[in-house]
Formats: structure tokens, C-alpha cells, sequence
């Protein structure tokens, strides 16, 4: 062979090997990857080709299945849909998955490695595949009336509820939200409905998460943690001790009076007093007198400053370090800086009611197979300690009397005692925009505390003398009480 014909010949070889090689490696190394690529048709086919497995609220589906036509044979369909979008999230043809629907995906299509074994028994036996079934903690009396309460005060706003002794989310409600069947297939209805959906052709963000995702400044719901920092920290002992704080209080390194909303009776008031008329001066001077670094420990203690992951994830709240004098003094009545999503300031008065401890907050009870076998059961898990018994039942005491006969009468039951504590909270450039209306409250019963929950309304209609927390959001936070106690009967 001459030196030309020899040199062809190699390179040749050389491409013959180059395919080889790259054959080999996308058969063997990449297969997988490329079975399970979005961009791959057949897998979205593949998903789309058997009903999804349930989402679950005290033992019903509030999910289903429809056929289409085309590729994709069916779709999802939500039963109260906007009731439950928060928690459920949607999973469309389309537009993908959030939330419960894309955490838990692998359950629901039936792909999850855990189910390999029935789908190979399936497999030999003909069977079609079938998706499990995502089991919740929610209650869905609890979870109605949060979501009727929002809707019939008519503004933006969210509700939490958890069960104190377990960390069990309860409900989880948004307003204004969204019907995910809405956008669950792929045609051309489903899209002029995205459209009408997404932010930037509606202010309203109803597919936003109220209750996981948005952060708002607390106000003098904080309160209830610059207390329990006082106690933890030592500073006072008693819930009917006097404080030292003086009346008009400037705040340090300013020339600034520290405001109270009206002419409330503030000047050395016992923390009773102060939390049940909510004095600014006297948690405000408390957050000064423990300094930044104590009142941060004590928020982290809370859950604040972390996401949480339950599962789906909520965002982290703040509370800042670093802050010079008057900023921590701003911060610990919830202003300033400080910022909470309605969870974590249902953490918050879930620890209170708990006698101290913090309970990890969770949605998913259990994931079924198709033949419904357990797969996987959460097991309730302690996540801190912020409070001891003793100061837990101090702070109680103080919440109990908030309720009995002061800011937050509104949230009453007959028969029961309630504790809570309400919040209106200024934003806005020189607190410019309607302020933000808060409640916080847990229920006793003789069987323990069923139930703490957390309630924010934007009202930014309203006429700003008309928000307080114990006006717009304690009577939601009653209704919700009520229903998880009446569940239990």
C-alpha cells in the first residue's frame, strides 16, 4: 500500500473509532440522562401516559385525572383548586410541576426507584403502571376556613396553622391564588390562562405562596420573641415584674422618641401590661437593653434567618446582625429590618403553646404506593428549644390576657382559651403604604394546644384607620381555631 492510500486508511479507522466510542458512550454513560431529559419527548409522553397518583386531606383526594387528546392521555384536575394551590402547587402539560406535585413527582408518576419492584412485577404481568399517593397532614376544616376568611375580607394575605405538638402543618392558605386544572394541559385555553396568571400581567400574584414565600415585617407580633429573649436572657423573671423603661424613650445614638400608638400606659410597665396594649417603648427598650447579638441568637432559636423545607421550601426569615443601637430597638418590635413569613410566625406561637419547643414543621405524612403500602412515614422531630417550660408558661400567661382583655378580644371561643397577640405592621417608603394587619394565637383545650396560627392581611384598599391585627385578622384566626377543635370532637 502506498503512503497516500496508507494514510486514508488510517484516518479512516480513526473516524470508525470516533463513532464507536461516542455510540458506546451515549448507549452506556448517557442513557440515562437522556431517557430522563425534559427536552425528550417520550419521557413527557411516558409521563402523561397513566393518571397520576392523589394528593390526600384526611383520607380523600383532592386531585383527579382527565383524558385528552394527542400524545399526552391525561392531565391533572384539582378538586377546590385555589383552596389548596398553595399546597398541592400544579403540574401541567406545559408549564411543568411545583411544589407537592414536583417534590413528590416520582411517587405520583409511579417512577420512584422505591417502586421498582411492583413495576417489574407489573411489567410480567401485563399490569399498566400506576402512580401512588402523597399523604398530608392538612385539615381540610382548617384549611377552609382559612381560605373562606381570606376571601371574604377580600384583600391579599395568607394563613398558617400548625399543631404544636408535632409540627403537623394544619393549613396552608393564599389570597388571591389560582385553579392549577386551569393550566394542567397544553392547549391553547390552558395558555391564555397562564398568561392571565403570571406577574407581569397580574399585580396580584396569585400564584405566589403567601404563606411560604413572602416575607413581611411582623410588628408587635415580634413582640411575643423579644419576650421570650427577655426571659431566656434573664432580664426579667416575671410576667408581672416592672420594667425599666422609661416614658418618652429616645432611642440611643438618636435624638428620636420611640412612638407608642396612642396614649397607652407604657412607662415601666410589667411585660403583662406592655404585651397586652403593646408598647413599643418597652420591647423596643428591651431589644436595646439585650443588645443585637442575644436577640439574634433568640430569633434563630425561632427558626429565623433559615429556609424551611416542608418540603416545599419556604423562605428564610429575618432578623439582621450587625445592626447599630437604634436599629435592634426597631427590630425587636418587628420593624426595621425584620421581616417573617406567616409560617415562621406560626412556628413562632407554636413553640409558645408547646411549652418551649420548637416541633420541624412538615406537610407530608406518608407516601403510599399504588396498592397503598407505605413507603415512606415522617416522624414528628424536635427542632429547637427556644423557650424553657417555666418561661414558655410565663409568656402563655402574658398571651392569654392579650386575648382575655386586651388588643386581640376578637379571637375568643367560648369555652376555650385562646392566646395570641396582634400586629400592624407600617412598610412603605416613611411607612407611606398601608400597614400590614397580623395575628398570632394558639388554642388550649383539655387535650393539650390543637392548634397555633398565623394570619397577615394587605388590605391596600382599606382606610388606613380601619387595619389593625385584633379587627381583620384575629377573626380569621378564630374561625381556623374553631375548625381544627371541632375536627376533633
Amino acid at each position: 500500500m502506498n503512503k497516500p492510500l496508507r494514510r486514508i486508511a488510517i484516518f479512516c479507522g480513526l473516524l470508525v473509532l470516533t463513532l464507536l466510542i461516542r455510540d458506546n458512550w451515549i448507549q452506556y454513560v448517557k442513557a440515562d440522562a437522556l431517557s430522563t431529559q425534559e427536552e425528550n419527548r417520550r419521557v413527557a409522553i411516558a409521563r402523561y401516559a397513566s393518571p397520576r397518583g392523589d394528593i390526600i386531606v384526611d383520607g380523600k383526594a383532592i386531585t383527579g385525572h382527565a383524558t385528552t387528546e394527542g400524545d399526552f392521555k391525561f392531565k391533572r384536575t384539582y378538586k377546590d383548586g385555589a383552596m389548596w394551590a398553595p399546597v398541592t402547587g400544579y403540574v401541567s402539560q406545559a408549564y411543568g410541576a411545583t411544589q407537592l406535585e414536583n417534590i413528590d413527582d416520582g411517587i405520583l408518576t409511579g417512577n420512584d426507584d422505591r417502586l421498582f419492584f411492583r413495576n417489574t412485577l407489573d411489567m410480567i404481568t401485563g399490569k399498566k403502571r400506576e402512580g401512588g399517593n402523597v399523604v398530608t397532614t392538612l385539615n381540610t376544616a382548617a384549611q377552609k376556613a382559612a381560605y373562606e376568611g381570606l376571601k371574604k375580607q377580600g384583600a391579599k394575605g395568607a394563613v398558617a396553622a400548625i399543631e404544636p405538638s408535632t409540627g403537623k402543618i394544619l393549613a396552608l392558605a393564599s389570597y388571591p391564588s389560582y385553579d392549577p386544572s386551569v393550566i394542567a394541559g397544553g392547549g391553547k385555553s390552558d395558555g391564555e390562562a397562564w398568561n392571565k396568571l403570571i406577574e407581569k400581567n397580574n399585580p396580584d400574584k396569585p400564584m405566589l405562596n403567601r404563606a411560604l414565600r413572602e416575607v413581611y415585617p411582623p410588628g408587635s407580633t415580634f413582640k411575643v420573641v423579644t419576650a421570650a429573649a427577655a426571659l431566656e436572657h434573664g432580664k426579667y423573671t416575671s410576667a408581672d415584674e416592672k420594667t425599666d423603661s422609661p416614658l418618652p424613650w429616645t432611642m440611643p445614638g438618636t435624638s428620636r422618641e420611640l412612638p407608642n400608638e396612642g396614649d397607652l400606659p407604657c412607662e415601666n410597665a410589667t411585660l403583662r401590661e406592655a404585651l397586652r396594649v403593646s408598647c413599643n417603648t418597652v420591647f423596643g427598650k428591651i431589644g436595646y437593653d439585650l443588645g443585637n447579638d442575644k436577640m439574634l441568637e433568640t430569633a434563630k432559636k425561632f427558626g429565623f434567618t433559615e429556609e424551611q423545607f416542608v418540603p416545599v421550601r419556604s423562605s428564610a426569615s429575618v432578623f439582621s446582625d450587625d445592626m447599630n443601637d437604634s436599629q435592634v430597638a426597631l427590630s425587636s418590635i418587628g420593624q426595621f429590618n425584620t421581616a417573617a413569613t406567616p409560617l415562621q410566625m406560626a412556628m413562632v406561637t407554636s413553640a409558645i403553646a408547646n411549652d418551649g419547643t420548637l416541633m420541624k414543621p412538615y406537610m407530608v405524612d406518608e407516601l403510599q404506593a399504588p396498592n397503598l403500602d407505605i413507603i415512606e412515614k415522617t416522624d414528628p422531630q424536635e427542632m429547637s428549644k427556644p423557650l424553657s417550660p417555666e418561661n414558655a408558661g410565663i409568656l402563655q400567661s402574658m398571651m392569654e390576657t392579650v386575648v382575655k382583655d386586651g388588643t386581640g378580644t376578637k379571637a375568643q371561643i367560648d369555652g376555650v382559651t385562646v392566646g395570641g397577640k396582634t400586629g400592624t405592621a407600617q412598610h412603605g417608603v416613611e411607612n407611606s403604604e398601608n400597614p400590614y394587619a397580623w395575628f398570632i394565637s394558639y388554642a388550649k383545650t383539655d387535650g393539650g394546644s390543637p392548634v397555633a396560627v398565623a394570619v397577615v392581611i394587605e388590605d391596600e384598599n382599606a382606610s388606613r384607620d380601619d387595619i389593625s391585627g385584633g379587627g381583620l385578622a384575629a377573626p380569621i384566626a378564630k374561625s381556623v381555631m374553631e375548625a381544627v377543635i371541632d375536627s376533633k370532637k
